[in-house]
Order: structure tokens, then C-alpha cells, then sequence
């Protein structure tokens, strides 16, 4: 664990900012001193790379809490499309560059505005915001769960985790069996009662994530046996075919 002082110095964003940034919501610590300071995990830390990697992209404060709080936040795909917008952003800089030498050396010859054209970043920017956008779904979930106590919200995410382990134990059998597609739709109200309205189109959504790879795929093969997320995302595809 890192006092406040500590990450501050270690990564150069100010104490006030790390105030800001708890006051906001968007990063709280992971928790306190008997004095009463503020205290950050390696999770925490991860969490604030993450923040700062798309402050440097020029993402506003709201627009970055709405990304990595939402359900379906995948933190390694979202490294890679950041990696994608540093390196279109890096190119940018470097025609600037390139541009500036040129009229410091020959003076402008040409109305030429070429070197200021960012609508190649811009077109990516807007394509993954796309996908990280605040559905209402999400919506729905975030007053769902507002007041919720800690111990409800614990006690729900133990029962979503029950329900992915009766997949886990059934992953022998064919996703279509008439007990695994019961169990499918016990999923999906189970989502629609604690989380938001599970349409076919949501659930089929979920399916893919869930055997998409990374976190969620490695969470969900870890607690309920290996295999079990690709098991209900193939379940879940043949229930919402025929849905």
C-alpha cells in the first residue's frame, strides 16, 4: 500500500488531483491511515495508468469514469486502443513537426493545412468510444443499484456467480439441452431483476463477451472450471437464436 504523498511522487499527479479524482468518483483509494490519509493498492494504481493514459488522449474526467465503470470495461482491449490512439496521435505530432521545420526554413510557400488534419485519429476515437459509450442499460444498472448496501450488492454478484457455476457443472452436456437453456434464461432474469432489462440483443452481447478472451473470459473459467464461459456463451448464442 502507497500513501497518498507516495503516489503523488511516484507519478507525478498532484495530491489535489488525487483528492479530486476520490471526490468525483473516479478513483477512490483503496483506504486510510489511522490518521486519516489516503492509501492506494497495486489495483488502484493500475486503475489510475488507466486514467492518465486517457487524460493524455484529452478524454474529459465524466467521459473516462463513464468508460471504466461501465459492466462490460475490458482493461486490455481498451490498453490496445489506446496504444492504436497514442500511435495516431504520436504520427500526427510528427507531420507538425515535420511542418513547422519546413516554414522555419523555407517560409510558407503553400496554403498547405495538411499537417493539421486529425480526422484519422478522430474516426478511431469516435469508433471506441462507440463501443465503451454509457448504454441505457447502463443507466438502468447505475439506479438500480443506488442505496444499495454493500452487503446486497455482495450478496447479489454471489448469486450471478452461483448461476455461472451451475454452467460450469453442466459443461459436459450439449449447450442446447433443454436444462442448459433453462438455465440460460434463469440468467437472463436474473440480470433483468438485480442489474437492467436483459433483452435477446443484451443477453447474445454478454454471450460474446463472456468467451471473448481476458478478464472476463479468465474470471468466469477460473471460479466456475476451464471452459465454462466459452460453455454459456455458446448456450446463450443458441437460446437467442431462437428467441
Amino acid at each position: 500500500m502507497m500513501t497518498v504523498n507516495e503516489v503523488s511522487k511516484l507519478t507525478g499527479v498532484s495530491i489535489r488531483t488525487l483528492q479530486y479524482y476520490d471526490k468525483i468518483g473516479l478513483l477512490h483509494p483503496t483506504g486510510y491511515t489511522n490518521s486519516g490519509y489516503r492509501l492506494y493498492d497495486d489495483m488502484a494504481l493500475e486503475k489510475l495508468q488507466q486514467i492518465l493514459l486517457f487524460r493524455e488522449l484529452e478524454f474529459p474526467l465524466k467521459k473516462i469514469k463513464e468508460i471504466i465503470s461501465a459492466s462490460n470495461f475490458d482493461r486490455n482491449k481498451a490498453l490496445e486502443q489506446q496504444i492504436t490512439m497514442l500511435q495516431l496521435k504520436k504520427e500526427h505530432l510528427e507531420n507538425l513537426i515535420t511542418f513547422a521545420r519546413g516554414i522555419q526554413l523555407i517560409g510558407v510557400k503553400t496554403m498547405d493545412f495538411s499537417a493539421f488534419d486529425t480526422s484519422k485519429l478522430d474516426e478511431y476515437v469516435e469508433q471506441a468510444e462507440k463501443q465503451w459509450e454509457t448504454t441505457a442499460a447502463y443507466q438502468e444498472f447505475l439506479n438500480k443499484r443506488k442505496g444499495r448496501a454493500t452487503e446486497t450488492e455482495n450478496a447479489i454478484a454471489a448469486g450471478l456467480v452461483l448461476i455461472l457455476e451451475e454452467f460450469g457443472k453442466l459443461r459436459e452436456a450439449s449447450p442446447g439441452a433443454q436444462e442448459v437453456q433453462r438455465l440460460v434464461k434463469k440468467l437472463q432474469d436474473y440480470i433483468t431483476e438485480h442489474y437492467y432489462e436483459c433483452t435477446t440483443e443484451i443477453l447474445a452481447g454478454l454471450g460474446k463477451m463472456y468467451a471473448g478472451g481476458g478478464a472476463f473470459t479468465e474470471n468466469i473459467n477460473d471460479a466456475c472450471g476451464t471452459g465454462t464461459a466459452e460453455f454459456t456463451a455458446d448456450a446463450i448464442d443458441i437460446y437467442c437464436k431462437n428467441a
